[in-house]
């Protein structure tokens, strides 16, 4: 018998690395319970983003979670980060194992 699969979002948010405390704190306050933080590093609408130095550096936040959880993060980043700070997000439909934990 297959695993049971179940149906999650994944939500990927790339952004200064200045941000990441006070992202991770709204996030975990709006549902989130857990994320992954990496380093990124790219060219965009902002320039190069090389990491080179902190004024520099990006990362990119992974978060899984359920529909409700993810609306209510994305009104945070539109209302809140999109016209203040170099910000992308993106959504992708994941299917996960162990679902309570997302």
């Amino acid at each position: 018998m297959p695993p049971k699969l179940h149906s999650r979002q994944l939500l990927t948010i790339i952004c200064e690395a200045d941000l990441e405390r006070q992202l991770v704190t709204e996030l975990h306050l709006l549902g989130v319970r857990g994320h992954t933080i990496t380093d990124a590093r790219g060219q965009g609408a902002h320039g190069d983003r090389d990491a080179l130095w902190p004024t520099s550096a990006n990362i990119r936040i992974e978060v899984l979670c359920e529909t409700p959880v993810l609306d209510a993060v994305l009104n945070i980043l539109e209302e809140s980060y999109f016209k203040s700070y170099g910000l992308v997000a993106f959504v992708s439909e994941v299917a996960v194992l162990r679902a309570e934990k997302f």
